[in-house]
């Protein structure tokens, strides 16, 4: 049963890496307000108390040629949510960076000492909407 007229509307889609390949994602929904206003969407306080959702990576500073976001997740795996927590990563002082397209990557050039990862405190609501 149709819930009403159906529109079409425009929306920005961004893209981000999963194990090499991209997916395309819309943001809706954020915890913080400064990124709901710097990206017209949506502030949702309630957003905040949401623990144990699947990474995404945000690359701060220097960075390799084309690099994007990184999700730790996708729409078929068994951890995939619409919901993310926002982590950033820097690389150090002295590492050469790489294109980073992996979760995986990511926590073993952290580990190695190369990049750190730090948890920006946000939870934000984009869910993928295809999978590349």
């Amino acid at each position: 049963m149709p819930l009403g007229p159906v529109t079409h509307a425009s929306h920005a889609q961004y893209v981000g890496y999963y194990d090499g390949h991209k997916d395309w994602y819309f943001a809706t929904d954020t915890s913080s307000k400064a990124q709901a206003k710097a990206m017209h969407i949506n502030y949702s306080k309630a957003l905040a108390s949401v623990k144990g959702a699947p990474r995404q990576f945000f690359i701060e500073g220097k960075q390799a040629k084309g690099q994007i976001s990184v999700f730790g997740s996708e729409p078929g795996e068994d951890d995939y949510n619409p919901l993310w927590e926002e982590i950033i990563v820097t690389w150090k002082a002295g590492a050469t960076p790489v294109l980073l397209v992996k979760d995986d990557q990511i926590d073993s050039l952290a580990k190695a000492g190369k990049l750190t990862e730090r948890d920006a405190h946000i939870v934000f609501n984009a869910p993928i909407i295809k999978v590349g």
